[in-house]
């Protein structure tokens, strides 16, 4: 071993050092989004997005260009809808997208091409090299998107399950004399703080800067965008317009609430002996067929020798 190699062993060595430290920097670091009402909440991004959004400002020229105005709005929607506004960008998960493929594909890809030259086995890399550049670029293209919608879908479901008891707090509050923004705000402050509660402080901070009830709820609404509360909002700003009384509007909107909800369990219910399916014929049936033909086939098997 001469001292080139040693000298190339202390750097990779050194290298290796410094990205382990900075991936654990990384890995301790809390990131937050800042509510309505000035206070911060957690908010969890994935490690390796934390990683690698320092170079995301690199592509910067690239998706501020006006040929990707439609795309950064859809996902600026998607990125508010998931509560993540302010903390990630429409861009940065543009640049997420080249970033994982880059920097990730390298060290997927490298040791295997060298293992498999090394092997010698050329028409072995050729077939699985060829189909790993296919499959692995997009697979990581994906998963910011599939990230998002995933949070997403998270954050609907949570507001989904609140409304029906905020609904019931508030009804209960509306019929026993007070106005609809004193129990709003009661309901918040009594209540452990979900996404829901997140929609409502800043619904209340919008009213107290200005804004019309109805134009901070159905600006809450289309922020969201959740059928479910959409079709509360829809009726609270028509029974600001015809008149009617809140409490009983939040109770039928309540009872809508509980009835979808029934639904969609009896829904998953009827759909979980079909997902069933799955598990029982490529898991089930051969682990029976074994058990059964596998002393056979063994004694068939030795007999034979």
């Amino acid at each position: 071993m001469n001292q080139y190699t040693i000298l190339f062993s202390f750097l990779w060595a050194l290298a290796a050092a410094g990205v382990a430290w900075y991936c654990a920097v990384i890995a301790q670091q809390i990131t937050y989004v800042t509510l309505a009402d000035g206070r911060r909440q957690e908010r969890s991004l994935p490690l390796v997005f934390r990683l690698l959004l320092p170079l995301a400002p690199n592509f910067m020229p690239l998706f501020e260009k006006p040929v990707f105005n439609t795309t950064r709005a859809r996902i600026e929607k998607k990125i508010t809808a998931a509560g993540f506004e302010g903390l990630i960008r429409s861009e940065d998960i543009l640049a997420l997208r080249i970033l994982l493929p880059l920097v990730i594909g390298i060290f997927i890809w490298i040791p295997f091409i060298k293992f498999a030259v090394s092997a010698g086995n050329i028409s072995f890399l050729e077939k699985t090299s060829v189909f790993l550049y296919m499959l692995g670029p997009v697979l990581l293209c994906a998963y910011p998107t599939v990230w998002l919608k995933k949070a997403l879908g998270n954050r609907h479901k949570s507001i989904r399950r609140a409304i029906p008891f905020v609904l019931d707090l508030l009804t209960l509050s509306v019929e026993a004399g007070m106005d609809f923004m004193t129990a709003l705000q009661g309901n918040i402050e009594r209540r452990k703080l979900d996404p829901f509660g997140e929609e409502l402080i800043r619904v209340i901070r919008e009213i107290q800067l200005g804004k019309t009830r109805r134009e901070a709820l159905r600006d809450m609404s289309h922020r969201v965008d959740l059928s479910e509360l959409r079709s509360v909002v829809n009726a609270l700003a028509q029974a600001d317009e015809l008149g009617v009384s809140i409490g009983s509007i939040l109770r039928i909107q309540a009872d809508q609430m509980r009835q979808r909800r029934f639904e969609h369990a009896e829904k998953l219910a009827n759909e979980s002996p079909v997902k069933l399916l799955g598990p029982l014929l490529f898991f089930i049936f051969p682990a029976v067929f074994l058990i059964l033909l596998g002393p056979i086939i063994t004694r068939l098997i030795q007999q034979g020798l």
